[in-house]
């Protein structure tokens, strides 16, 4: 069953919990680039978890009073895409807590989630 709009928007702002900027300067960052998996394509060198970080800095920016009525259906397909790799990731891995230098770490702040923060 597919969850509703207003769940996957309150889901997608209790998780992602960088702000814009702070996602923004860790994608800067060598780390955020030397984990996730490559794009199937191989067009880039961006890793689809680096991308995702990029799309949800853009969602952040053009919307930071979390408005559910200003984001499209752009934003919220990409939200829905968010909420369930951060719930898959976070249910299934205790090393993103345990070791900042491992690729959980790394992975889950390229999708917009600090395991460290609470």
């Amino acid at each position: 069953m597919v969850k509703d709009t207003n769940t996957v928007i309150e889901e997608f702002n209790s998780l992602v919990n960088m702000s814009a900027s702070e996602l923004g300067d860790w994608l800067q960052g060598k780390q955020s680039q030397s984990s996730g998996w490559s794009k199937p394509d191989l067009s880039d060198n961006e890793t689809i978890g680096h991308e995702s970080g990029r799309k949800i800095v853009s969602i952040l920016q053009k919307n930071p009073c979390k408005d559910p009525d200003r984001y499209d259906g752009e934003d919220i397909q990409h939200m829905r895409r968010v909420v369930a790799y951060c719930k898959r990731h976070l249910a299934q891995e205790g090393v993103a807590k345990q070791n900042t230098n491992s690729k959980s770490y790394k992975s889950m702040k390229n999708w917009g989630h600090d395991p460290l923060k609470t």
